[in-house]
Protein backbone atom coordinates (compact mmCIF):
# COMPACT_ATOMS: atom_id res chain seq x y z
CA UNK A 1 0.00 0.00 0.00
CA UNK A 2 2.82 2.43 0.84
CA UNK A 3 4.36 1.85 -2.60
CA UNK A 4 1.07 2.58 -4.39
CA UNK A 5 0.56 5.73 -2.36
CA UNK A 6 4.11 6.92 -3.06
CA UNK A 7 3.77 6.24 -6.79
CA UNK A 8 0.50 8.21 -6.81
CA UNK A 9 2.12 11.09 -4.94
CA UNK A 10 -0.02 10.80 -1.83
CA UNK A 11 0.74 9.70 1.71
CA UNK A 12 0.03 6.19 2.90
CA UNK A 13 -2.25 7.72 5.54
CA UNK A 14 -4.33 9.45 2.85
CA UNK A 15 -4.71 6.15 1.01
CA UNK A 16 -5.75 4.44 4.25
CA UNK A 17 -8.36 7.15 4.84
CA UNK A 18 -9.74 6.67 1.32
CA UNK A 19 -9.88 2.90 1.74
CA UNK A 20 -11.64 3.07 5.10
CA UNK A 21 -14.10 5.79 4.15
CA UNK A 22 -12.60 8.43 6.44
CA UNK A 23 -11.90 10.46 3.26
CA UNK A 24 -15.20 9.83 1.45
CA UNK A 25 -14.66 12.43 -1.29
CA UNK A 26 -11.02 12.39 -2.39
CA UNK A 27 -9.93 15.04 -4.87
CA UNK A 28 -10.31 14.21 -8.55
CA UNK A 29 -6.55 14.38 -9.12
CA UNK A 30 -5.98 11.95 -6.26
CA UNK A 31 -8.40 9.47 -7.81
CA UNK A 32 -6.84 9.97 -11.26
CA UNK A 33 -3.34 9.42 -9.86
CA UNK A 34 -4.40 6.22 -8.09
CA UNK A 35 -6.16 4.96 -11.21
CA UNK A 36 -3.02 5.57 -13.24
CA UNK A 37 -0.84 3.70 -10.75
CA UNK A 38 -3.29 0.79 -10.76
CA UNK A 39 -3.41 0.69 -14.56
CA UNK A 40 -7.04 1.77 -14.82
CA UNK A 41 -8.36 4.31 -17.28
CA UNK A 42 -10.84 6.86 -16.04
CA UNK A 43 -13.47 5.21 -18.27
CA UNK A 44 -12.87 1.87 -16.54
CA UNK A 45 -13.05 3.54 -13.16
CA UNK A 46 -16.31 5.30 -13.95
CA UNK A 47 -17.73 2.02 -15.28
CA UNK A 48 -17.00 0.39 -11.93
CA UNK A 49 -18.66 3.20 -9.96
CA UNK A 50 -21.65 4.16 -12.08
CA UNK A 51 -25.01 2.81 -10.98
CA UNK A 52 -26.58 0.39 -13.41
CA UNK A 53 -29.83 1.29 -15.08
CA UNK A 54 -32.81 -0.96 -14.36
CA UNK A 55 -33.50 -3.49 -17.07
CA UNK A 56 -36.85 -3.03 -18.83
CA UNK A 57 -39.08 -6.08 -18.54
Amino acid sequence: MAEIAARAGISAETLRKIETGRAPTPAFFTVAALAGVLGLSMDELIGQCAPTAPVAA
